[in-house]
């Protein structure tokens, strides 16, 4: 895989380079063959090191296996430690690999990357050390996009760099997933965006984002916040003085008067549910039948939300609320492309 295949685009972010980087390195660049001695490990993500068993199966498996990626400057496996190491106990001179020609430090995230999307997952334990190296050497990386890297939970990675606070670099502002630059603390920003989804509740996310100078799934939050007449910034972020009097002043805050025009109950979903349903167009091809699917268990929970609440276990219902808000920011992305998608003429 040469530079020129991969060079940095400079309008985008580190982190969206690497996961490019990822996705090419498992499908793109030649193949090619490489002496076994050649190569050289001397680093890999996983703190406990080469596993033995899972190299004895892999030694075992008669299909080819998949090509190993090498740093070409060093000649330092950066993905397929398991795989040289099955190689060799075969008795193998060489072994198929693909090349990378990036500097040290993207080659050691792109280990993490790698190894987090595919092959024999990374520890909870590895995971958090490659978000502490990531913290190291890339500070102005927002949650998100760190967590997209070393395979944990943006709330996961917050924690991991609290904690380690007193040791990094701390920016003002922090490079986003879509390569841009906005302030560490957003307090402004979520109180402009509450008086923007007072003032117009049915502005997209984008919109809105926009002009407040913060991500559409912060003001995802705001807007929840604001609709449940909360404080649209949460109070650890308004810190313990500030905490106070907001609560001070909560019994006066009321949440906008209007509703989104797009809130329908679930019976009227439902008929639209049962429309596109009936859609040949939808249902005559793979994506739109997967679509359905989705739809149909979101019809589910739209139909008998409280039973799916209370079926939860108690210790499972703090991650299940982090995953289900998660989600319904990025079906709120969704609703708001196909809205102003171009329809076909």
């Amino acid at each position: 895989m040469t530079a020129e295949q991969l060079e940095r685009p400079c309008t985008r972010s580190s982190s969206e380079y690497l996961l490019a980087l990822r996705d090419k390195s498992l499908n793109d660049g030649t193949v090619e063959l490489a002496h076994l001695d050649e190569l050289h490990v001397t680093h890999t993500p996983r703190m406990g090191g080469v596993d033995s068993e899972y190299t004895r199966t892999l030694a075992e498996v008669e299909a080819e296996l998949p090509p190993i990626l090498v740093h070409r400057p060093t000649m330092r496996v950066v993905d397929g430690v398991h795989r040289l190491r099955a190689a060799q106990a075969n008795g193998q001179i060489f072994i198929k690999v693909r090349y990378f020609d990036g500097d040290t430090t993207d080659a050691d995230l792109l280990a993490v990357a790698l190894n987090v999307s595919h092959g024999r997952p990374l520890s909870l334990e590895d995971r958090t050390a490659a978000a502490e190296r990531i913290f190291a050497s890339h500070p102005e990386w927002s949650d998100r996009a760190v967590a997209s890297v070393a395979g944990l939970s943006a709330r996961k990675v917050a924690e991991i760099r609290h904690n380690a606070a007193g040791t990094l670099l701390q920016p003002d502002r922090r490079i986003g997933l879509d390569g841009r630059s906005r302030p560490v603390d957003s307090t402004h920003g979520r109180r402009l965006a509450g008086e923007l989804v007072k003032q117009n509740p049915t502005a997209s996310l984008r919109t809105i984002a926009r002009q407040a100078g913060i991500s559409p799934a912060t003001v995802a939050d705001v807007r929840s916040r604001v609709m449940r007449g909360e404080d649209p910034v949460p109070s650890r972020q308004r810190g313990h003085a500030a905490a106070v009097a907001g609560a001070q002043e909560q019994s006066a805050y009321r949440p906008p008067q209007r509703r989104p025009a797009a809130t329908k109950s679930p019976a009227e979903l439902g008929s639209i549910f049962d429309i596109l349903r009936r859609d040949p167009s939808m249902r005559l091809n793979e994506m739109g039948r997967h679509i359905l699917r989705m739809l149909d268990a979101a019809a589910q929970v739209a139909r008998d939300r409280q039973r799916f609440v209370e079926s939860v276990p108690a210790h499972c219902k703090a991650q299940m609320s982090e995953l289900v808000h998660g989600y319904a920011e990025i079906w709120e992305m969704f609703a708001e492309d196909l809205t102003n998608h171009p329809s076909p003429e």
